[in-house]
This record gives structure tokens, C-alpha cells and sequence, in this order.
């Protein structure tokens, strides 16, 4: 297989609610998401060249069986709250692709993976709010995929394998949640927690940096590492990192972002080269 056309897949941090685009609360560093919103707007120079459509896993959105969000013309999902009135009605005019879309049921439902459509969920903002900084103008097709609500890594990862030929027709493939989220303790300063932040980002670096066959062992079995449950009570912000890794296939993976924000390390993870 030529793997020269094959797209790098990504898994990104989405910051928390609409951060990007509005002042940090008071109180806060006032660059507290500067440097992860310049790694976002960086992506497409990672990625290389334009793709024809992007698949996004969000941490956003669980479902019992994989579901396709795929519209011709997308609402968006502001499910977020508390927070200034301008950030409830940003844009993002993206539309869908409905042969992407159907290509991800094909190779999900060939793969022993039940299926299901969705229209008219809106994009949500583990979309639509890093998107507005990689790809700004909105004129890249999105296409949504849920997770599945069971949370088990295995069962994300074998997602992935099912998708990754999706990597060699021109669809950029990125999972979008958060490295380290456990919400009752990302603000709060105590360099308990924030020197467990950093002992499972260096596990996690160590896992996705490993050979493709232990790398997927290390992420089967996450909640073995060290403070795993400490940075995660819930794993759906990790488990979009699970599919992206499955469809990494035998990819090497790299650390592209890395940073302390309010002391907690967050990263970022890139499978494959760039688009030659």
C-alpha cells in the first residue's frame, strides 16, 4: 500500500467550553489557553495538505451503538454553561459528507460494529469550537461519530482499526477530548494533583510513543497506570485517544503539544506523517 497519500490522525484538546473565544474568568492567567489555541491553529500544517473531509470523535457525545451525525447543514450543540451570552451564539457553517458518512457505516457495520444515523443532533462543542481555530472558514465537510457508551477501550480501538482506511482516501481522522479531566480538580491549585497529572501524561506519552501492539495493550489496560482514575474519574475524554490509536494501525505515534495549564499536564498526539 502506498502509504505516502495516508493522513496523520490526531488526538486533540478541545480546552474547556467555549474558551477560546472569550476572556479567561477572573482571577485566571490571562493567556491561560494561548498556547493550546496556537497548537490548534497549527494542525493543518501537521496535516500537511487539505483533506477532503475530517471525521471528529468527541468526548461529547455517547451513544449505545456507533453513531453517524451527517447534515447538510449543521445546528450546534452549546453544551455548555455558565458562560458569557456571546459564547451562545457562535458560528460554524460546516456541512456534512454523505458519502464519508456512509463509508463510516460500511466499514463499521462489515466490522461487526452495530450502526445508526443521526441529522439532527447539532455538532457539539468538542467540534465545533477547536474547529473554529484549525479549520476557521468552515468549507471542510465534518462528519461526527459517537462514541459508545459502554467506555470500554478495547471496543474504541477496534473502532479505529475499522476506520483507518478512511486514512488513505483523504479523511483526517481526530479524536477530541482532554488528557487530563477531572473537573473538580483542573482549577484548583495542589501539587498533589498536579504532580499526578504529570505521572500519567508521561505513562501516556511512554504508551502511544510504544510499538503499535503494545501501545494498544499500555491504552487497554489505562486504568492500571499511575493516577489514571486521578485524571480521569470518567473516561470519555480519553476514549477518543482509544480510536484514534486503533486507526493509527501500525503508525508511529508522537507527542506534538504538551503543557501545564493551571498546573495540569495536557497533550496532544499525532499518528503518522504529514501528507506528502
Amino acid at each position: 500500500m502506498d502509504t505516502t497519500s495516508r493522513l496523520p490522525a490526531f488526538y486533540i484538546p478541545h480546552g474547556g467550553g467555549p474558551c477560546f473565544f472569550m476572556e479567561p474568568m477572573p482571577g485566571f492567567p490571562p493567556t491561560l489557553w494561548d498556547g493550546m489555541a496556537t497548537f490548534l491553529r497549527g494542525i493543518p500544517a501537521l496535516v500537511g495538505t487539505r483533506p477532503r473531509a475530517v471525521l471528529v470523535i468527541s468526548a461529547h457525545w455517547e451513544y449505545p451503538v456507533a453513531t453517524v451525525l451527517n447534515a447538510e447543514n449543521y445546528a450546534l450543540l452549546y453544551d455548555y454553561y455558565g458562560f458569557p451570552e456571546h459564547t451562545y451564539h457562535l458560528t460554524y457553517p460546516a456541512s456534512g459528507s454523505p458519502e464519508v458518512g456512509a463509508r463510516v457505516q460500511t466499514l463499521l457495520s462489515t466490522t461487526g460494529f452495530d450502526t445508526a444515523q443521526e441529522q439532527r443532533r447539532g455538532l457539539d462543542h468538542g467540534v465545533f469550537i477547536p474547529f473554529k481555530l484549525i479549520y476557521p472558514e468552515a468549507d471542510i465537510p465534518i462528519v461526527q461519530l459517537s462514541l459508545l457508551d459502554d467506555l470500554d477501550p478495547a471496543r474504541h480501538l477496534a473502532l479505529g482499526h475499522a476506520l483507518a482506511p478512511l486514512r488513505d482516501e483523504g479523511v483526517l481522522i481526530v479524536g477530541s477530548g482532554l488528557s487530563y479531566h477531572n473537573l473538580r480538580e483542573f482549577f484548583v491549585p495542589n501539587a498533589a494533583t498536579d504532580q499526578a497529572s504529570v505521572q500519567f501524561d508521561t505513562w501516556l506519552g511512554q504508551a502511544i510513543s510504544a510499538q503499535p501492539s503494545e501501545r494498544e495493550r499500555l491504552l487497554t489496560a489505562w486504568e492500571h497506570a499511575p493516577a489514571a482514575r486521578s485524571c480521569h474519574p470518567r473516561s470519555e475524554h480519553l476514549l477518543p485517544l482509544m480510536v484514534v490509536a486503533g486507526a493509527a494501525d501500525q503508525d508511529a505515534g508522537s507527542i506534538v503539544y504538551r503543557e501545564a495549564v493551571m498546573g495540569k499536564m495536557v497533550s496532544a498526539y499525532q499518528f503518522g506523517s504529514a501528507r506528502i
